[in-house]
């Protein structure tokens, strides 16, 4: 029996989580899906979720079939004193997510399929107004960002209640390099935390910033340094246990007055793929030079040292 990062999520000989006694009984489904790794720590009641790509680090739609049923196994096996905090991360070498899969895209946008394209637009929409929501949960949510997050996977940090950065991590939204805006989510979080302008102008800047610069603008709540990220984690879980109740009533009320429903999401993303409809050729060449540097430099990083 083993501990991972002196956590107390229990594990067997192999590396499996074990059921514990005195803790929900948590479908196996839960700790076997292809493309998210799960553990339950039953001391914090936390629930660590990293990502495992089989491929490039981005939302495929196999990826986002996993997150699907990744919420709907969490709302069937937790009742709500078993669940106070979930955490997100990714176990890709420098990279938590890419964001949007580019290459599916790109094939979408040239059969000029908008069905296909908002289908996949209202699915990720539909992910994150659960989590922003908390799947009906009284928990907290944590993003640990150990590598960059671009595109959608910045979209998808800003869902959660607190985002906890490594150090080298990078952040942006470089979808208007090629044409294009972020669809699914970046308007409607930024606007409400920066403001219309100031969410524009990071929007349309098309850069990518550091772990300290989005601590300045609010949007990191603690920068760490590299290798550290689930110990910070930890340490935010033990510090606020106590501060709970207080947290997670502060953050409905931030949410509440947010008002921000599946709806607003669902029609920005429906703006989003009638725009990438009426990309030129050359947008599309660079929306497939963006994807291929992004799969170099994961075989990079994926080569012996």
């Amino acid at each position: 029996m083993s501990t991972n990062f002196e956590q107390h999520i229990i594990l067997d000989e192999s590396g499996n989580p074990m059921l514990v006694e005195g803790g929900p009984v948590i479908a196996p489904e839960l700790f076997g899906l292809d493309e998210l790794r799960v553990e339950y720590d039953s001391d914090t009641k936390a629930l660590w979720t990293h990502m495992v790509p089989s491929g490039r680090p981005s939302f495929t739609p196999s990826m986002l079939a996993d997150f699907e049923r990744w919420q709907d196994l969490i709302q069937a096996n937790f009742g709500r004193d078993d669940l106070r905090f979930l955490i997100l991360g990714s176990h890709a070498p420098g990279v938590f997510c890419y964001g949007g899969d580019l290459t599916l895209f790109r094939k979408l946008i040239v059969a000029g399929d908008r069905a296909a394209l908002v289908d996949y637009g209202h699915r990720c929409c539909r992910i994150l107004h659960r989590n922003i929501n908390t799947l009906g949960l009284p928990m907290l949510t944590i993003g640990l960002a150990q590598g960059d997050a671009l595109g959608g996977g910045l979209e998808a940090l800003l869902s959660f209640d607190f985002i906890i950065a490594e150090e080298s991590a990078g952040f942006g939204l470089p979808e208007i390099m090629f044409g294009l805006f972020p669809g699914m989510g970046a308007h409607a979080f930024l606007s409400r935390q920066l403001g219309s302008v100031a969410a524009e102008k990071l929007i349309t800047s098309g850069k990518t910033i550091s772990a300290r610069e989005m601590l300045a603008l609010g949007l990191v709540h603690e920068v760490v340094p590299d290798g550290t990220g689930e110990e910070a984690v930890q340490t935010f879980i033990e510090k606020n246990a106590r501060r709970h109740a207080g947290l997670l009533g502060s953050r409905r009320a931030t949410k509440r007055s947010w008002n921000l429903s599946l709806a607003e999401l669902s029609e920005i993303t429906e703006i989003w793929a009638d725009t990438a409809l009426k990309l030129t050729e050359r947008d599309l060449k660079l929306m497939g030079r963006l994807a291929d540097k992004q799969s170099r430099v994961m075989q990079k990083a994926a080569e012996p040292a």
